[in-house]
Parts: structure tokens; sequence; C-alpha cells
């Protein structure tokens, strides 16, 4: 049985939910229904996104002593000012706005077996920021102040599932970090609850197994962020076949056994525990929050319907209003980040010894809460760094823009989290490398797939993006 520290269960029923987490069309809801559902949920509702002027904000105003963007309740979020400082060689020191928001949410996906085969309560989800409107998105997916209804809106459905009190299994349960580029010590509860209730369907949700969300996965713009970071956190035994169960594609067996802790590891857990602390201390991040109106000092520009950069990159803060029948409020208005262009996230993988490895490596961003968080090989926004000098652009990112297509074996676009960040997207690659590949230096490291997953309970050890990485690698092993 799963207690609530996600311990893993007994051989036999490990095997038994391998098999429930591969079913794809043995399910409630066929793959060709459910992308009529969704379709017909798009049609269903309405949306509208306009940007407009900060002045016809509603409830929130640029505070007349700091001018921070702020809302009147004093809930939610704000715009603040950030200084940073690092030890980086290039730009190692600089200011700029960052989203403040202290609260810890919720995003909770449940569970239950139908018919024995193990389903997640997922919903069609409208955020703001989506590039295309509605996504797949957990069960539950609210801020504090969402769930405490100060928008004075309808409450959250299904929370209670996700309450101390409720009868569910909880199978996973745990803070998880969000981007530090963006925010500043952001952090929210990703959990996953089983039931044998008699769960009511509301019409924005569906029933999907573990092998359909897998498919979807692999579509651009499909499965939001909410959804990933918490999927990525699934117990291992809940997730798919084991390396045994395998397909005729070496690669999906190399992964299968990464995840699965075969084979020989180049490093053991204890040296990458060691070796994160060791970064961690190496690395200078101070960080120091100072007014909004600060960040002017460093380029940043204040107009009448956006912040941004005078040079033209990094991101822009941008207010819109918004209109959403299926959403708690049925109108508002907000601030959004806005990225100035796509970042690239690729991970590295090689076979050393028969197993499959990834390279990771400590990243320091801006608004991290622990200096450094594990990350894929290559973590960044490209055209942030086109007039950069050779030696401090970041290391293999022309190797990754420049992979041939026979060495891909992950390539799609997902979009970040639409309810702070407006288009916000990254395209994340799989990348196998050549067997001569060379040795990277000690900012890098060797580890298994399972090796990564099994750091998942704890907090502030993978980046989201990692996290998003991991979900969708565990999708490469579905056959298609």
């Amino acid at each position: 049985m799963f207690d609530s520290s996600g311990a893993i269960p007994a051989v036999l029923e490990a095997e038994r939910n391998g098999r429930a987490a591969a079913a794809t069309d043995n399910a409630v809801m066929s793959m060709t229904d459910f992308h009529s559902w969704f379709h017909a949920r798009t049609r269903a509702n309405r949306f509208q996104v306009d940007r407009i002027p900060f002045a016809d904000l509603a409830g929130w105003d640029f505070d007349p002593d700091t001018g921070n963007l702020v809302h009147d309740s004093g809930r939610f979020f704000s715009i603040e000012g950030l200084r940073v400082r690092t030890d980086r060689p290039w730009a190692g020191e600089w200011s700029q706005p960052i989203i403040v928001q202290p609260e810890i949410g919720v995003l909770g996906i449940l569970v239950k077996r139908i018919d024995g085969v193990l389903h997640c309560l997922m919903q069609a989800k409208m955020e703001p920021g989506n590039i295309n409107g509605l996504q797949i998105s957990p069960t539950v997916q609210a801020t504090r102040s969402n769930y405490m209804k100060v928008h004075g809106g309808a409450g959250t459905k299904y929370l209670e599932y996700f309450r101390p009190d409720s009868r569910g299994r909880v199978l996973f349960d745990g803070l998880q970090s969000e981007q530090g580029s963006w925010f500043l010590h952001k952090r929210n509860r990703n959990i996953v609850v089983e039931t044998e209730d008699d769960v009511p369907l509301e019409e924005d949700f569906c029933w999907l197994t573990l092998g359909q969300i897998r498919r979807l996965l692999l579509l651009d713009h499909m499965v939001n962020m909410d959804s990933r970071t918490v999927l990525a956190c699934i117990p291992p035994a809940l997730t798919g076949p084991n390396a045994q169960d395998t397909g005729d594609d070496s690669f999906t067996r190399a992964v299968l056994r990464s995840l699965s802790g075969h084979g020989r590891a180049v490093c053991d857990p204890g040296t990458i525990l060691s070796w994160l602390t060791e970064m961690r201390s190496r690395q200078e991040l101070v960080q120091r929050r100072v007014s909004l109106r600060h960040v002017a000092e460093d380029g940043w520009r204040f107009g009448v319907d956006v912040i941004d950069h005078r040079d033209g990159k990094y991101f822009d803060v941008i207010a819109v209003a918004v209109q959403a029948s299926n959403r708690e409020v049925a109108a508002w208005t907000q601030p959004l980040v806005a990225p100035k262009q796509p970042g690239l996230l690729a991970l590295l993988v090689k076979r050393i010894g028969g197993t499959l490895h990834a390279l990771v490596q400590a990243r320091s961003d801006a608004g991290m809460l622990n200096i450094a968080e594990l990350t894929a090989t290559v973590h960044c926004q490209p055209g942030n760094y086109v007039d950069v000098p050779a030696e401090h652009r970041p290391r293999y990112l022309d190797y990754a823009l420049a992979a041939p297509a026979s060495r891909v074996r992950l390539d799609v676009l997902h979009s970040e989290e639409g309810g702070r960040f407006y288009h916000a997207q990254n395209r994340y690659l799989v990348i196998e490398v050549e067997p001569d590949f060379a040795e990277p230096d000690d900012r890098y490291l060797w580890t298994t797939l399972h090796q990564l997953t099994s750091l998942l309970p704890h907090s502030n050890y993978l980046t989201v993006e990692l996290r998003s990485l991991m979900a969708s690698m565990r999708s490469l092993t579905q056959r298609l």
C-alpha cells in the first residue's frame, strides 16, 4: 500500500500498475473521443484576452511609495524589483522585475481505478497566457487566494479531495519550485490522491489513463505546465511498464531501464547530493528586493501598457483583460510576464556502460530559493545570447541547435504557466549524443533517469523545466 510518504508498493502491484499505465484506448474515453470532447469544450466556452493599458487594470495599481504593481486586496501576487548579484563572468549583476507570490497553491491530480485501470481526472482549463486557450490541466490548479475565493467567484471544484480530512490515499505530496527566472522563491504543492469514491464528473473534466496522457504530452501546447510537474512526481510504480515490458525500439528499452533503476550508474546517490551541495556552496546568488521603479537604472522602461528592456531582450510586463465563461470569475484584469522569445530546454543523454544517463547542470536563476537546482543540459532563451561572446554563450547551446535529426529523440513545444506568463513557450529536446562525446567539466553531471526521479519527493532539487522533461521522457516509452 502507498502511504503519505510515497512509499513504493509490492512488486506484483507495481506490475499491475505498469500494465494499467500503458493502457490507451482501453479506457473510459478513447483517444478519438477525447479529441472530439476537447474541441467541443473549446467551442462551448467563450475566451477572449486583450492587452490593455496599465491604467485600465481593475483592482491593480502601482504603489505610490514603491512603484510595485500590486492588488488592492494585498493577495494574489505583485510585480516588484529584484537586485541580483552572481559570480557569472558575463553580466553577473543586474536588476529586473519579478513576480512575488508567497502563497503556496495546490496542483492536484485525483486518480481512480476504473475497471482495474488507473485513470487521472483532468480538466480542460483556459489560462489567459495560453497560446491556444484551453490546455489539459490537473484536477485542481489553484492559488490560495483563488480557493479561498478572494476573487469573490465560485469555489474550486474537487478541492475537497485534497483536504487533510479526505478519504483518499495520498500517493505523492511535496512542495516543488517554479520558474526561478521570473518568480521569487515560488513553490506549489504537488499532490496526487487516489480515491475509490463515485466521483461526479463535471463538464470540463474527463478521465484519462496515464498512457493517454503520455500521447498528449507528445503534442505541442496540449498538456499544461501544472499537469507536467505533477505527472513527473507520480511514483514510478504507477507510471508504466518496467524494463522487461518493452517494445522493439532500442532507445525505448534504454529509457525504460534507466527509469527502472536497472544497470550501473556512473555516480551513486550520495555523490549526486554531494556534488549539488558543492555547486550550491560554490555559486554566488545574492538577492535583494527593491522597488519596481528601481529597475529603470538597469535599462527597464515604463510605458503606458508595457514595461520592457531597452535591449529588446528578456521579457515584458503587460496588462490584459480576460473573459472566460468556464472560470470561477467570468471576467477580470491582471498583469502578465511576456517572454520576448521561446526558450530551449535540451537534455543530452548517453548510454554509459549500457545504461542511459542524462547530463544535468546545477543552475542558479534570479529568484531561486536554494541557490541552484538541477536542470537540463541547456536551459536558456537563445535570443538573449545572439550578441554575447562565444566563450560566454551557454555551453552545449550550439551543439543542441545543430543536432542532426537522427540524434533527436524528443522535440516538442510546451507552454509554461499561463496564469502568470503570456505566450511563454519552451522547446523541449532530448538528444542522444555520440558514443565518443567529450566528457563534461565539473559543472555538469551524468545521472540516470531513476536517480533524477528519486529526488522528486524532495523540494527544490529539480527545476520545473527538468520535471517537464522527465514527464515527457516517460512518454517515449509509450508505443504509439
